[in-house]
């Protein structure tokens, strides 16, 4: 596909932008996609392709996110891994069954994270969290095959969900729970990048440039939740939360 300049140029910024919310509270998507399907790609080239170019955005905010000491090594050997079987699983499992029935439940779920936020209720233990144990290990290993099994089979609100888990269940900060949310959303978008580009599914010709703006969007996002913390997580995961649920009710209802 042929792009002129300035639709080259959209898709870079668009890309930019993805990858800056992506890295601080999930939801890029909600960015990239629109601007890809504005400007051409068929729904299916589109998804590919956002997964083509969103991946190199979660890598480089895993190296940041490393880099600040906000990653531990014993929770991404386990939630990696599991993450690209469990978004492996997801993506077969939406070859028998129709994403569409999870909506209703997707919808609920987000509002009552935004609300927790909101209401100031959301409220993780503060200060360092200590070392991912067995049972942590156990839950942490839940977390990935259930979020990255959704995130094959639907997705929207993936990152969001995932920072909440870590949060309210292993009592991760903030700034961790994010920082751990990605390395398990590298995985599964990982997985979901190969199974596309096997299918022929990314235009690499639009998904490289884009990738590039991503690597400076996710490194920004990071450093971002890194210097800011606690307080910018919480505003961007309830505009993502909200966002997402907007997205999805005009995707399918107002089409009905």
């Amino acid at each position: 596909m042929d792009l002129s300049a300035a639709q080259a140029a959209v898709l870079c910024a668009a890309a930019l932008c993805g990858g800056t919310v992506d890295a601080i509270a999930g939801g890029g998507g909600l960015i990239t996609v629109p601007v890809l399907l504005a400007v051409g790609l068929p729904p299916h080239l589109a998804l590919g392709t956002n997964k083509g170019q969103s991946t190199f955005g979660s890598f480089a905010a895993i190296v940041r996110y490393r880099h600040a000491g906000l990653i531990e090594r014993k929770t991404a050997r386990i939630s990696f891994p599991l993450g690209i079987v469990g978004s492996a699983s997801g993506a077969a499992l939406a070859l028998m069954l129709r994403p569409g029935v999870l909506r209703p439940i997707v919808i609920v779920l987000l509002l009552v994270v935004a609300f927790l936020i909101a209401s100031g209720r959301f409220r993780p233990r503060e200060g360092e969290a200590p070392p991912v144990g067995h049972r942590a290990g156990l839950i942490v290993a839940a977390i990935a095959l259930t979020l990255g099994a959704y995130d094959g089979f639907f997705g929207p609100g993936t990152g969001t969900f995932i920072i909440a888990a870590y949060a309210t269940l292993i009592h991760m900060p903030l700034p961790r729970a994010t920082a751990e949310a990605k390395v398990l959303n590298f995985g599964s978008n990982f997985a979901a990048m190969v199974m596309f580009a096997r299918n022929g599914e990314i235009l690499w010709g639009v998904a490289l440039p884009m990738a590039a703006a991503q690597l400076l969007g996710g490194f920004l996002g990071a450093h971002l939740v890194v210097r800011r913390g606690d307080g910018l997580i919480r505003a961007m995961v309830l505009v993502v939360a909200i966002a997402v649920v907007a997205w999805i009710i005009k995707d399918f209802y107002w089409k009905h």
